[in-house]
């Protein structure tokens, strides 16, 4: 069992819906997207290209990030996942360094710090930060979501990284990653790829699919089909 993704191009409509449930269901802070995406604009006016390539954690099965990582922190998983351990991570950055896709974070601040404000919008008339938070009970932030916390932090720590785990905790009962479900468009597809008859493996062959940077031999599991062909309106 080798989990994959296939991110149709052409049914992708940029609207970052996957950005926003990955940060939803992951607790990530405003600055750092485990999901995020590549836009381009090429040529010159009017005959220009605008592209949008989502990005994320690609779980190579030769991972620089697990290859350069001194503590194991960083390290493949069931399913060929590539997982963090934050109790073992030393937040040296080795796998920032070493991953070519640019898609692991670092918390150089606490996450969430803004939720342990004392200060009020209006005096008397409404919560603070920190009192809305305990009134919420969320861990974090009040809108946090405790199923994260099943195989993974809720609230990572300042001086760690962190980075697309293919939401490994909804995969686990039978889910699809958040990105996978919440897309409009049905652009992305979770599988396996030992399987020549999961959906993945098809349209990988039928679209003859390839990861990003595919010369590098990370072997990564992210497959892209098609092309980016947004809709002129006249």
């Amino acid at each position: 069992m080798r989990y994959g993704m296939v991110i149709d191009q052409q049914k992708c409509v940029g609207c970052s819906g996957c950005v926003f449930a990955c940060k939803a269901e992951n607790n990530t802070t405003p600055d750092i997207n485990w999901c995020d995406k590549i836009i381009k604009s090429e040529g010159v006016f009017p005959d220009v290209r605008f592209e949008y390539i989502s990005t994320m954690c690609n779980h190579c099965d030769n991972a620089p990030c697990v290859n350069g990582c001194p503590t194991k922190a960083m390290h493949k998983g069931e399913g060929g996942l590539t997982l963090h351990d934050p109790d073992k991570c030393i937040g040296c950055k080795a796998c920032m360094v070493n991953c070519p896709y640019g898609v692991i974070s670092f918390n150089w601040n606490k996450p969430h710090e803004e939720w342990q404000r004392l200060d009020g919008v209006l005096p008397a008339g409404t919560y603070t930060p920190k009192t809305m938070l305990e009134a919420s009970g969320g861990e974090g932030c009040p809108n946090s979501n405790p199923e994260r916390g099943n195989t993974y932090p809720v609230l990572r720590h300042r001086g760690k990284v962190e980075k697309c785990t293919f939401c490994d905790h909804r995969l686990k009962v039978g889910l699809n990653p958040a990105c996978v479900d919440a897309c409009p468009s049905h652009a992305r597809v979770v599988g396996d790829l030992d399987d020549p008859n999961s959906e993945v493996s098809v349209l990988i062959r039928q679209f003859d699919g390839k990861p990003l940077r595919a010369e590098l031999g990370t072997q990564a599991k992210v497959f892209y089909i098609r092309q980016y062909t947004p809709t002129r309106r006249v």
